[in-house]
């Protein structure tokens, strides 16, 4: 049986039939929510599944091992100061288009054309007029941009302040050897280098493309694959890169097939269509796993799943409602009834890999509705309705988790209106009332900035999308994001804690994300907790029929 799936498997065109290697076909639920394929537009869980495949940092993570550092585009890299790393490039690596990689197209990556557009580097400056710091001094100044080539659409830049927000520019230093010089200290920088968005880009490719959507439906970078199409709402399909730096694919080509419905994606695993399928509901794995052909893998990722506030709403204006909501949710039952216990409640919007900056006795707001009633109580809510924006499972499980969660609110008192929604743009409408909406948050490196900071922060979604602010909140983002004294920093971000998830809550976190992909037995491969696919030859071996 397991040869007969190897020849359905490589079936081709006969002119792609003289590359013996085979096919990979992937169901998934949607490949962009941006119709694009830039992370400085598609930052979301979907693009991150295909994106590594794609393009190549200068720093990797080991994403299906322990997420520690090591070199990817760098040989190696060096602090020269607290605002300053220093990379040795690798030589001879081949962009898509044949072109060789330079210290040139690192710079041109990070500078105005392609990243930050006519945006500041945040720095301290004792002559700048915004926000304060703890020491007095100003977090923001003022810096001269000019852009040429295609022009980024202007969430481009907001997107790329939000991961730099104070990178000042990118020193060549020689043909292969460049420096990161920060406008303030950061003692991130390198988790920044590593992370999503900061992907190397060719120069000559971007310069000439037509516009900005030309390029980002069709990327150059150096990565194992190159785009070969791409139909947003129903098929990426990318082709090996031969020359990839990390060593040739084992694979011809990846297909990753839009298929919305979980039904749809196990029928296909199930009769040889698809060789994997993503984001399989724990109720579907006994299905699956029926057939000794197929199995299923996968566990908790680097992201937890949220409820956001939007404070600006009437009914959620007073704090102790929005505590109330998160006082009223039994994490512990979703978790059991919709998971399994497969996955856990964390310790609020923070990840053990932060180390030193983890704060271990940290605690979601703890279930007692009879707290969630006393406080709506206080509040004088009047029961008017309370707007609850979800879309039909981007995440697995989540219109079941939705109507769990309005069960519950509903049980303390609340008036909740769900509203189901067709695409993102539809969640963060401002036309139409908005209080309470689906998200989720990753942690893209080992320190709270590259969370609670990059999405609740005042250059964040949430800020930006107009839900909600906190003075407080922000000074200490600012600090969080330019000390070097590590016990201030931890501070910092206990307090932020206490301000976003008691005091006045911008979220509330309901359980680490969860992902089980069903897969063809026969083939050796290894889930990452970083929501990436790794179809490096690395990471793939078939078995022989």
């Amino acid at each position: 049986m397991a040869a007969a799936l190897v020849v359905g498997f490589t079936t081709a065109p006969v002119a792609a039939q003289s590359d013996p290697r085979p096919v990979i076909r992937v169901a998934v639920q949607q490949v962009s929510t941006s119709g694009t394929l830039t992370p400085l537009r598609e930052q979301s869980n979907v693009g991150s599944r295909s994106f590594p495949m794609i393009y190549a940092p200068l720093i990797e993570l080991d994403i299906t091992g322990d997420l520690s550092r090591k070199p990817g585009l760098a040989t190696s890299w060096k602090r020269i100061d607290d605002r300053t790393v220093e990379l040795t490039l690798r030589r001879g690596v081949k962009f898509h288009n044949g072109e060789e990689m330079t210290a040139e197209d690192v710079a041109f990556t990070f500078g105005p054309e392609y990243m930050f557009g006519t945006t500041k580097p945040r720095r301290l400056d004792d002559k700048a007029t915004t926000a304060k710091a703890p020491d007095g001094k100003a977090l923001f100044t003022e810096a001269t941009r000019t852009v040429s080539g295609p022009t980024p659409p202007p969430e481009v830049p907001a997107i790329a302040r939000r991961l730099w927000p104070s990178l000042e520019q990118v020193k060549v230093i020689d043909a292969y050897t460049v420096r990161f010089v920060n406008a303030v200290p950061d003692v991130t920088m390198e988790g920044r280098i590593a992370r999503s968005g900061s992907e190397i880009v060719s120069k000559k490719a971007y310069l000439a493309a037509k516009d900005f959507n030309a390029w980002a439906r069709n990327p150059v970078s150096a990565g194992p694959f190159k785009v070969k199409e791409f139909r947003p709402d129903n098929l990426l399909v990318l082709a090996a890169h031969d020359d990839y730096f990390g060593g040739k694919p084992n694979v011809r080509e990846i297909r990753y097939q839009v298929v919305p419905e979980v039904s749809g994606r196990v029928n296909g695993l199930l009769s040889g269509e698809y060789d994997f399928v993503a984001d399989v509901p724990p109720d579907q794995i006994r299905t699956i796993e029926a057939n000794p052909r197929f199995e299923v893998i996968g566990g908790p990722v680097l992201n937890h799943r949220l409820i956001v506030f939007d404070k600006n709403h009437p009914q959620l204006a007073d704090p102790r409602i929005r505590l109330a909501m998160a006082h009223a949710i039994d994490r512990e039952a979703i978790v059991q009834a919709l998971w399994g216990g497969r996955t856990s409640v964390p310790a609020g919007l923070q990840w053990e890999y932060y180390a030193s900056m983890f704060q271990k006795d940290w605690t979601v707001p703890k279930y007692d509705p009879k707290r969630a009633q006393q406080l709506i109580k206080e509040a004088g809510y009047s029961g008017a309705p309370i707007p609850f924006r979800v879309l039909n499972n981007y995440y697995t499980n989540q219109v079941q988790t939705a109507q769990v969660l309005v069960e519950m609110w509903r049980a303390v008192g609340l008036n909740i209106d769900l509203q189901m929604k067709e695409n993102w743009q539809q969640i963060f409408d401002r036309n139409t009332p908005r209080a309470v909406r689906d998200w989720s948050n990753s942690a893209p490196f080992n320190d709270p900035v590259s969370s609670i900071v990059n999405q609740h922060g005042p250059n964040g979604q949430q800020q930006q999308a107009g839900e909600w602010t906190n003075s407080e909140f922000n000074t200490l983002s600012g600090l969080l994001e330019m000390s070097s004294d590590m016990t201030s920093r931890s501070r910092a971000f206990r307090r932020m804690l206490e301000i976003s998830e008691r005091e006045d809550p911008a979220y509330t976190v309901l359980h680490r994300n969860v992902v089980f992909y069903g897969k063809r037995k026969d083939i050796a491969w290894k889930w990452s907790p970083t929501f990436a696919m790794d179809f490096r030859a690395s990471n793939v071996k078939f078995a022989k029929p």
